[in-house]
This record gives C-alpha cells, sequence and structure tokens, in this order.
C-alpha cells in the first residue's frame, strides 16, 4: 500500500483533520509508536492501517475504504 492511499484511507474513515490528529497521537500498542513514527520507522503501510483500525475497532467493511462508484 502506497502511503497516500493510507492517508486517504485515514481521512475518509476518521474525516480530513482528524485522521492527521490521530496519526500524531494514537499510539498503537503493536508497535508502541504513534502511526506518523511507525512509517517515519518503515513499518509497512498496510500493517500501520491495519494497526489503526485494529485499535480504533474499525469494521472489515470499511477497511479497504469508501466505494467510489466508477466514472461513466
Amino acid at each position: 500500500m502506497r502511503e497516500s492511499r493510507f492517508w486517504m484511507l485515514m481521512e475518509d474513515e476518521f474525516g480530513t483533520n482528524y485522521a492527521h490528529v490521530l496519526a500524531g497521537q494514537l499510539v498503537l500498542s503493536k508497535y508502541q509508536l504513534t502511526a506518523k513514527e511507525a512509517l517515519t520507522a518503515g513499518v509497512p503501510t498496510r500493517d500501520v492501517w491495519e494497526a489503526v483500525c485494529d485499535q480504533q475497532d474499525v469494521p472489515e467493511s470499511r477497511r479497504l475504504g469508501r466505494d467510489i462508484p466508477p466514472k461513466p
């Protein structure tokens, strides 16, 4: 997963502003780092996203992002 996809998923799930606050303040138990620190430390983006989802109780149905209809 690219980091741009990570931020898109974060913003879709938590809102544009709160996603960045959450990523900078929520310490992920799995890594004992915030999401931003984990990304900087080289933890794979998908793993960071899954850790955020697990800790914030994001349902499986929303972990792949919102459905965007195809362009005609």
